[in-house]
Parts: C-alpha cells; structure tokens; sequence
C-alpha cells in the first residue's frame, strides 16, 4: 500500500484553479464538489488508485493530479450483474471511490459517519438515493462519506494456492479496500470538516458484513473508534479450502484449467462478471472474504470473536422480519399463508421434525401472530437474529460492555395490517430521509409515527457517532448487552427496552449453528 508519488492529470480534473468554499485541499490534490440544502456535497472522488491493472492485488493510495477534481457527480461502481440495487453509473476497476457531504469544510472536527453499502459481497453502491446523507449530516452536524469497493469475484478471489505468494490476500482485496477507504478518510477528513480520530463504520446488510470484517481484521485495528452492524453479522468466513474449490468453479466457466490461472487477471471484465454468476449459481456460494491468516487471521465470531477490538464498542441488530422482503418479493402468497401451509413453509428453516417446537415457540412470544407473521419471525430468526445473537454473545463474553443489540419491530404500513418490518426498512430511517426518494415507498406517507421513528434512530446513531454510547434523549436508558439480562432496544412507536424480549424464540433457536458454518444458502436469501 505504499503511496505512488507520480503527478499525472487524471479524467474528471478541470483546469481551473480558483478555490471556492466548494473547493477543497485533500493530500494528493484539489476537489471541487456542490452546495445544496446547507450541506456541501463531494462525489466520486478516489481513495484508492484504480485497480484494472492490479486486479485480484491490494489496493494503492490514488495518485496525485493537478488542476481540480470534478467532484460533482458519483464515479464507476464496482463491477457486477445487473441487478435491482446497482447504480447508474459506469461499472469498471476504477471503483475504489468515495462521497462526503459535510455541513461546512471548516475546522470543527465533526464526527465522521463511513457508511459500507448492502448487496453482500456481491452487488451494490454507495450512490443509492437511500444512502443520500444530506439530511443526516444536517439533522447531527457530522460528517457522512459512502464509499465504493471490489465486490465478489473482483474482490474475493482467492489465489494463493494456484498463484502463490504475490496472491496470498486475494481472496480479501475487498476488505483492504475498507481499510485503504478509512486511511484516505483518516488523511483527508479534516479538510471536509471532520475528525479523523472520530470514525463511525456503519452498515446494513453486506455493508454490515463488511463492518463484522472490519473488527476480525487487523488491518482495520485502530482505523475506526465505533461501528454499527445493521442485518448483517458475519461471523465465519470461507477455509482455503472452499474458497480454492469455487475458483476452480470460476476456471471451468472460462474454459479454464487449474494450470491457467494466470490468466484471470487478464479476462475481459464483462465476461469474468458473467462466469462469476455462474460459477457461484453451481457451487451454493459466493466469492466472500477467506481465512487467509493475514488479512482474516482467524474465524471472525464463532468460537470467539477477535480480541483486540474487544474494546471497540458496536451496535448489532436485525429487522423483526428481515425476509419478507426478499422472499415476500418472489412469492407473494407467503403473505397469505394458512395455518395449514405453515409446517412445509418453515421446514427448510427449521429442519424437518422441528415444525411444531419452532411454532409452539413463536407462538409463545406473540399467539395473536397470523401464519404469514410466523413464517417471516421464524425464516428470519434462523437467517439474521441467530447470528446477531451469537455475535453479542461472542462480544459480551469479552466482558467488556461495549456491545448494544436492538431489533426494529415497528409494522411498516404497505403489508395490510400484518406486522412486518422487512429488510432495509431501517435505511430512511437512519438516513432521515422518510420523505426524500424512496422513503416513502418503503415507509409509506409522512405520518407522526414516521417523523418519531426517523428522529428516534436517527438521534441514537449520531449519538453513538459521537460518544460511542447510543444513549440519548429520544429512547429509554438503553444497557450494554449481557447474557445475564439480555437487554434489547425495541425501535417502534414509541421506543422500549426489554430485558431477552423474545426469550422463547431465542431458546428455540439456540439448538442451531450460524447458518454461515454451511454454503450460506439462508445467507444467499438475505442478501439479494
């Protein structure tokens, strides 16, 4: 990761030179970016070189240019298939790119929020509407940054057994591209009007996969001061072994052998990106972060999780029923369920012969559920809050009361009654964006409830943002995580705490590992 110190004029730098209050000074050159609504706004600006010709090796800091970034509109995305999260811009190797909206590029030294998009480790980008941090960065006086990464097969490919040493942490490029992203942020976000000492890691989904990565990796120790893992604790990733097996996948779609792989880095960006999905379609799982004894140096979460962020204080959580979302959106008549179909509809979830406990237990919690609502609990409680629990667990045993576990159970207005809180209804929440973009859509129309519930999550994330301790004057006085209480922020209207809410389904589900231990195939589900 050593800097490159050549000046060259890069695509994007105007030749004006004349600053501006939009016009900032970060260590490798000027950028240029726009003004609205009170908040200063820089887009796809690099934080790491373009990687077209590194591809599969770790990331370098950009180099230096003169004359001004336009920063002015969001740069290439990672390269992917098309999918529905994807952004509009360029998909190309020159991904590693990053987005500030900050309230002035002043002095202050504001708390630094670095948001990792969804899409596990697979799709997505940090210029999604939802992911717009205007609001956010008024509403807290902080400073937002999203960022784009290398994503699967571009970023996961592991090729330390067949090309050896040079590749020895292929197989988690993506994870050094969070780790160049908080360097560039560390170097740079005091000329944004930030605190580089203040950095808040929040994600949902993938993105709070790639947090969990950041707490299992010592490249990341001392990078960031707090993180936020929203739907997506990711507590094991792929041995070696299985991650060698699916390159071998990848080889034979190329019309590969085992001798070639030397010559990924040369394929044709398109047509790797198209033998990536088929590969990952044949083996059941996808190119994600390996146990590479450096970048990964051991199983994140399960036995254990990693001591020396042991101190570095978390937020963990899930939606109360995560996969209406996704698994509502392929078949809609799981939101019609009888009692009937409930048994063959969770046994995928729950293993056959373990129907009636997992209803009994649900049922125990919430008997006036409908059969759709118990499906959802249930598919969700084995794919999202068994993990998030482990995960706590894992942390609580550390003893260090640095860990806090909330569940988003507030019934989103467009399922007719029935109480769903699906997947990514936290993101205009958090964002404050309930009434811009897609909030509406995925919220529904501005009501009292949807103003409380954006105040609510959004003033706890900026107070943890700030302090470390999500406590503050929109909730109830909110616990450290321990076994011995379990104490759980329920974010509804109005907010509560509950000491192990949930008990019966959590006992149920405690006779299963992390659905991560298997090819993922709950994990496939959630992170569409």
């Amino acid at each position: 990761m050593a800097a490159v110190g050549v000046t060259v004029a890069c695509p994007g730098v105007a030749a004006a030179q004349t600053r501006s209050r939009n016009t900032v000074a970060t260590a490798r050159g000027l950028v240029r970016g726009t003004e609205a609504d009170g908040v200063h706004v820089f887009k796809g600006m690099r934080y790491g070189a373009d990687t077209t010709l590194r591809r599969f090796l770790p990331p370098r800091p950009p180099e230096p240019w003169t004359g001004v970034f336009d920063a002015t509109s969001y740069g290439d995305q990672a390269p992917q298939t098309p999918n529905a999260i994807a952004g509009d811009e360029p998909m190309s190797e020159d991904c590693l790119r990053i987005n500030v909206w900050t309230p002035a590029s002043d002095a202050k030294r504001r708390p630094v929020m670095l948001w990792f998009h969804g899409g596990g480790f697979e799709v997505g980008a940090g210029s999604s509407a939802l992911y717009d941090g205007t609001n956010l960065a008024k509403r807290g006086d902080v400073v937002v940054a999203t960022i784009n990464s290398r994503l699967n097969v571009f970023g996961f490919c592991d090729l330390s057994r067949k090309l050896g040493d040079e590749y020895r942490s292929s197989g988690n490029a993506g994870v050094m591209d969070l780790a160049m992203a908080m360097r560039w942020v560390r170097e740079n976000i005091s000329a944004f009007g930030g605190d580089p000492t203040n950095i808040t890691i929040f994600g949902q989904s993938g993105g709070g996969r790639k947090v969990s990565m950041c707490y299992a990796s010592p490249l990341a120790a001392g990078a960031f001061q707090r993180g936020i893992v929203q739907s997506g604790s990711h507590l094991m990733v792929h041995t070696p072994e299985k991650a060698d097996a699916l390159v071998g996948l990848l080889l034979g779609e190329l019309g590969l052998g085992e001798g070639d792989a030397g010559k990924l880095p040369l394929i044709e960006q398109k047509t790797l990106s198209e033998a990536n999905l088929a590969a990952i379609t044949k083996a059941g799982y996808r190119f994600e972060p390996t146990l590479d004894g450096i970048v990964i140096p051991e199983q994140p979460f399960i036995p254990r999780a990693p001591q020396f962020s042991a101190h570095v204080p978390m937020m963990v959580g899930t939606a109360r029923t995560e996969l209406a979302a996704q698994l509502g959106a392929r078949d809609r008549k799981l939101f019609a369920l009888g009692e009937a179909d409930l048994p063959a509809a969770i046994e995928p979830f729950v293993g056959q012969g373990n129907e009636a406990q997992a209803l009994k237990a649900y049922r125990a919690v919430d008997p006036d559920a409908t059969p759709s609502e118990l499906f959802f609990r249930i598919a969700t409680g084995r794919a999202y809050d068994r993990d998030a629990t482990l995960m706590a667990e894992a942390r609580a045993a550390q003893g260090r009361e640095r860990t806090w576990l909330y569940k988003l159970d507030w019934p989103a207005p467009m399922y007719q009654g029935q109480r769903i809180s699906p997947h990514s209804l936290d993101l205009p929440f958090v964002f404050d964006n309930v009434t811009k973009g897609s909030g509406p859509r995925m919220v529904g129309p501005p009501t009292s409830d949807t103003a409380a519930l954006s105040n609510t999550m959004a003033e706890t994330w900026l107070a943890f943002a700030r302090s470390g301790n999500p406590n503050n004057a929109a909730i109830p006085q909110w616990r450290p995580y321990e076994t011995s209480d379990r104490t759980t922020m329920i974010f509804d209207v109005p907010p509560h705490v509950e000491n192990d809410p949930y008990q019966a389904e959590r006992e149920f589900m405690a006779q299963y590992p992390s659905t991560q231990t298997g090819n993922g195939r709950f994990r496939s589900l959630a992170d569409d």
